[in-house]
């Protein structure tokens, strides 16, 4: 697609599976509230926010990324090694929450940064380019310790037991609110902006791109720029939700966020796809667990069962829609 399909959200064939995503969201929640009492609740629902709120931040930097027609492995690991270093840093070195976000936050604009310029500069395939990055900052996890550190700073445990009221609804987190703003934020980047335009016309065509005298370089440097530091983000997120650090935090979440985007709506070619897209894509996933959760019976290995399934079916489900577009097309 080009740059044309930055403008919004339409009901098109390619948006198509965005709004499937929402309709299956909806039919699991309406099954498990027929299915288990008090499932139908608002705080239910809301759980599902406060339960996934860093995995929505991490889907959203990794959007860009897939729109843009590249991919990254490494979000998981980086996840991973923010929480160590929040831990380390306002543990063992006694930092100030806050100067630890910022240096944290830096690090992962950083580390994105270098990585896209392994992709665009060196031409580094971005699955290569991004397995190093993964390996390498779980590596870093383990330099810092190879144990679990313990967060007890008392304003990061007022963060993580804080609650923000809704009403007849329920409570969320702030964690769901710093959601909601990263969500905001990036939707007015991807649909807004000229560079959330020029990466949609990346992921449709870069030849296209480079020929109409797009930022290709700069923006594609971005787009893994900003990936990395929506995971450092996230990876604040999960250590203040679990209040701890540790080098296997974030086990296989690139491939949850992946699943997500696409399930969402997003081509992994790129170029097709909306950025808030990846939010059904996350509630989805929440759901399965949920309703596994709610069932009793069941292994938590059917939720990635489930998960392996569904992100199958939208898979082919996007080919196909693909397929009779071109069919369709004079």
């Amino acid at each position: 697609m080009t740059a044309q399909a930055g403008r919004g959200p339409r009901l098109t064939l390619h948006t198509l599976p965005s709004l499937l995503a929402v309709a299956l969201f909806a039919l699991m929640f309406g099954a498990g509230s027929l299915a288990y009492d008090g499932f139908f609740s608002g705080q239910v629902f809301l759980n599902l926010f406060i339960d996934n709120a860093f995995l929505i931040v991490v889907a959203l930097g990794l959007s860009f990324v897939i729109l843009g027609g590249g991919i990254d492995l490494s979000v998981g690991a980086v996840v991973a090694l923010a929480t160590m270093v929040l831990a380390a840093l306002v543990e063992t070195l006694q930092w100030p929450p806050a100067a630890a976000v910022a240096a944290i936050l830096a690090g992962g604009l950083v580390f994105g940064t270098l990585q896209g310029v392994l992709v665009e500069v060196f031409e580094v395939p971005p699955f290569i380019a991004t397995l190093a990055g993964m390996f390498l900052a779980r590596g870093l996890c383990y330099l810092i310790s190879i144990d679990s550190i313990a967060i007890r700073h008392p304003q990061l445990e007022a963060f993580s037991q804080a609650r923000l009221p809704l009403g007849p609804l329920g409570e969320v987190t702030p964690s769901v609110a710093v959601a909601a703003a990263v969500l905001a934020g990036a939707v007015w980047l991807a649909h807004g902006t000229t560079f959330g335009r020029t990466v949609y016309a990346i992921g449709g065509s870069e030849r296209s791109a480079r020929m109409m005298g797009l930022p290709v370089r700069a923006t594609r440097i971005g787009m893994y720029a900003l990936c990395s530091g929506c995971a450092a983000l996230g990876g604040l997120l999960f250590g203040t939700y679990t209040l701890s650090g540790y080098g296997l935090h974030g086990m296989g979440l690139e491939l949850d966020a992946i699943a997500a985007v696409v399930i969402g709506g997003a081509l992994l070619s790129g170029g097709v796809g909306t950025v808030a897209g990846c939010v059904s894509g996350v509630l989805t996933l929440g759901a399965i667990q949920t309703l596994i959760a709610f069932d009793g019976s069941l292994s938590s290995w059917w939720t990635r069962i489930a998960i392996g399934v569904l992100l199958g079916l939208f898979c082919v489900l996007q080919r196909v829609m693909e397929w009779w577009h071109q069919r369709q097309a004079p």
